[in-house]
């Protein structure tokens, strides 16, 4: 998923704030590729969703 993608998918959440969590550690995994541009596996973004869902955040 690209970080667009990611972002529609979070509905409301800005780019800056998908970035602050990758600053923290506490967003989910992603691969940069070459250009520099990010990519998130939908699996790993799926189970990242689930487990703020579980613990309330």
């Amino acid at each position: 998923m690209t970080v667009p993608e990611v972002l529609a998918e979070l509905k409301g959440t800005s780019r800056r704030t998908f970035y602050r969590w990758r600053e923290l550690g506490v967003g989910p995994a992603a691969l940069k590729l070459p250009n520099g541009e990010l990519r998130v596996w939908r699996s790993a973004f799926e189970s990242w969703l689930e487990g703020r869902e579980k613990y309330g955040l």
